[in-house]
């Protein structure tokens, strides 16, 4: 355990900001799936929508620096492809 004042209260932001992080990637890959989900049922309008909805949780999540910003942009990219790519 930490010994310092200012340890110790490091520790303590860092236990707070683990669980904010973690609620946030939880969000993101609830998010993904139901585009997936849609995606794999065959609903062109369907996985839009999702798509819609998870690109700013996406984004938000490469702001706040628990993606990287190139892969938020690659899987936003290859999700949009694979919604293109349906009949």
């Amino acid at each position: 355990m930490a010994n310092h004042k200012s340890a110790q209260k490091r520790a303590r932001q860092t236990e707070t900001r683990t669980v904010v992080n973690t609620a946030r990637r939880s969000r993101v890959r609830g998010s993904v799936k139901k585009v997936e989900e849609a995606i794999a049922g065959g609903d062109k309008n369907a996985a839009q929508a999702a798509l819609r909805a998870a690109q700013p949780e996406i984004q938000r999540a490469a702001i706040k620096r628990i993606v990287t910003k190139n892969a938020a942009a690659r899987r936003v990219s290859r999700l949009a492809a694979r919604i293109k790519a349906m009949a």
